[in-house]
């Protein structure tokens, strides 16, 4: 959440708590720039926000704001209290897309926060929500029935179907003790972290499965972030004011304590064993982040393209980390000679959000990497050979992106013309912004950005649109909920309700999407992820990989989605499966779902 100039000390005491992010400004002043236009969600008195109110009355509508037709409109996000006094009571809010019932429509889940209070018993807990998808834009809460209210501090979901029974699990990260929830297969859960050996205890943010060691049984990784001792706290904003000292300040106002100064967690790599118990290999396999960094994202990738599944981790505040699996249970870690560990000015980001694609259709994964206000998000572009290269500006996403506090991002081709768009939730942490004029706010319109062949170019916002509305956003989950073949959204926001997006832009472009199922014989996992989709029509070919996690903190519906633009047949479909098995499929007909099964083809 917060960035500096590189350093790996945590301060020790009290008294040397700092807001880092102020030092960045001092580096780095921001101008604020006049903008005209509805300040929705902010003081009206201020004019320079470049965050909320920003409209163009020539732009398309591309998202209508569906939510109060549905029960999501009921659910509210709780995490703390309002001041934020607190590092724990900002960054809450992981959400996912997924078919829990196997009835061909996506379903949505909603983590929640909770409270001190809460924690040690006084009142009661905020509560997760799980909805089934009815169809028609019908949703109904199933939470109780199904037992995944979690009712702990919970920040992140991740899914996968890690014991291959066709069923997706949910793994929820939490600050205090995590929880894995196996899908029984009657619309019911059960925690069975504690059996298993996966209740992480400490703060756990955004988690990935991935069957890292090639047995055919998912294995779990998760980041941790910051330790916290409810019992001892850092200083806090009211206290600071109380007592006339300032330990953490931003531009000069008390703020909440932290990352900095604050000591981080290390991260967790649990290791599937035959018997589905899970066993913690994080030191035996190198990634268990002996400087304790802080931790938010995390996704097993095939960086290099061979058949091992390779792990990225966004840090907060201190070099992001790149792990090559190399393939004997262990990793080393290639962040810095990667050109993934800082930014193209060398210096470590406050990074929060991850979005996985191959955004220039040259067949190698891409990173975009969101980061605090003042500062820009960041593409990392996969130039082969494990190296990466920092385009953010020559793309186009390097300066719209400054006065934004970004969190949940990911690829996704909403127009279907082939190539992968990109979406930015925002929101900033200290809800001091909106009382002064610093050219920001605490809610935030969205980004999004359409990709003109590798080129990136903002999507204006029409006037009384879904996209010229502000949100204090934090998760994002992108999966066609009606089924249309185009892209819909669910934002979880801190503090409020959520947000549906119904994709309603006008395209003539043509669609295909893919279940993939993995072969347990041939120790693939059943919900494939780690396998590969390589679409190649009208003359452009495309990747899609099967990811668990990534985003921030939260999960997209694993259906590959790939828009074929004007092309009205698909030329040549390969799968390298989660095994490193390649297979060709010949693809009949396009605009509709196909399930595709390792060695078996395409069922319709």
């Amino acid at each position: 959440m917060w960035s500096s100039p590189p350093s790996k000390k945590v301060l020790p005491s009290a008294q040397s708590f700092l807001c880092f992010w102020c030092l960045f400004v001092a580096h780095f002043p921001f101008v604020a720039q006049a903008q005209t236009g509805a300040s929705t969600g902010a003081p009206a008195t201020y004019t320079s926000r470049r965050t909320v109110g920003i409209t163009d009355p020539n732009a398309p509508v591309v998202f209508e704001d569906v939510t109060d037709k549905t029960p999501l409109a009921n659910f509210r996000h709780r995490s703390g209290e309002a001041a934020k006094d607190y590092i724990f009571e900002t960054p809450s809010g992981g959400v996912a897309i997924f078919d829990y019932d196997s009835d061909g429509k996506p379903d949505i889940y909603l983590v929640n926060g909770s409270t001190s209070a809460a924690m040690r018993g006084k009142e009661k807990a905020p509560r997760a929500a799980l909805y089934r998808n009815l169809g028609n834009w019908k949703f109904e809460d199933v939470t109780d029935k199904a037992g995944v209210a979690n009712e702990r501090w919970g920040f992140s979901v991740a899914i996968g179907d890690y014991d291959n029974d066709a069923r997706p699990d949910m793994f929820v990260g939490n600050f205090g003790v995590s929880r894995l929830y196996r899908n029984n297969g009657d619309g019911t859960f059960t925690d069975v972290a504690e059996k298993l050996g996966v209740a992480r205890k400490g703060w756990s943010t955004g988690a990935s499965w991935g069957d890292y060691d090639g047995d055919g049984r998912l294995d779990l990784f998760v980041p941790g972030y910051v330790q916290i001792d409810l019992g001892k706290l850092p200083p806090s904003p009211s206290e600071t004011g109380k007592t006339g000292q300032n330990f953490c300040q931003f531009r000069g106002e008390a703020v909440m304590c932290g990352p900095r100064g604050l000591p981080g967690e290390g991260d967790t790599l649990y290791r599937q064993k035959p018997d589905g118990t899970f066993e913690d290999v994080s030191v035996k396999a190198g990634v268990h982040d002996p400087e304790k960094y802080y931790g938010f994202s995390s996704a097993f990738v095939h960086v290099d393209d061979d058949k091992l599944l390779d792990l990225i981790v966004v840090n907060d505040s201190t070099p992001n980390q790149l792990y090559i699996n190399k393939g004997d249970g262990t990793f080393e870690e290639i962040g810095y000679p990667a050109g993934v560990a800082l930014n193209e000015n060398g210096r470590e980001q406050a990074g929060m959000g991850l979005a996985v694609g191959d955004y220039d259709n040259d067949a190698r994964i891409d990173f975009h990497i969101t980061n605090f206000s003042d500062d820009s998000n960041v593409l990392y572009h996969n130039d082969g050979d494990r190296n990466f290269t920092d385009v953010t500006f020559q793309t186009g996403l390097g300066e719209a992106s400054i006065p934004f506090l970004g969190w949940g991002t990911s690829f996704l081709d909403f127009d279907n013309d082939g190539w992968q768009d990109l979406f930015v939730v925002n929101g900033h942490v200290y809800p001091a912004v909106d009382a002064h004029q610093w050219g920001t706010s605490y809610a935030q319109q969205a980004l999004l950005f359409r990709n003109s062949k590798g080129k990136f170019e903002r999507v204006g916002a029409r006037p009384g649109s879904a996209l010229a509305n502000s949100w204090p956003g934090r998760g994002l989950a992108v999966g066609d909920l009606d089924s249309d073949g185009r892209l819909d959204l669910v934002i979880n926001n801190l503090d409020a309700k959520p947000v549906i997006l119904r994709n309603v832009a006008a395209t003539s472009g043509h669609w295909l999407r893919l279940r993939l199922v993995g072969d347990v014989a041939k120790k693939s996992p059943r919900d494939a992820i780690g396998s590969v989709a390589y679409l190649t029509a009208g003359g452009v070919r495309q990747r899609q990989d099967v990811l668990s996690g990534a985003v921030y903190c939260s999960q997209n519906d694993m259906t590959l989605h790939f828009g074929l633009g004007a092309a009205t047949k698909v030329d040549k479909l390969e799968i390298k499966w989660s095994n490193g098995n390649v297979e060709q499929f010949d693809v009949q007909a396009i605009d509709r779902i196909v399930t595709i099964t390792q060695g078996k083809g395409v069922v319709r």
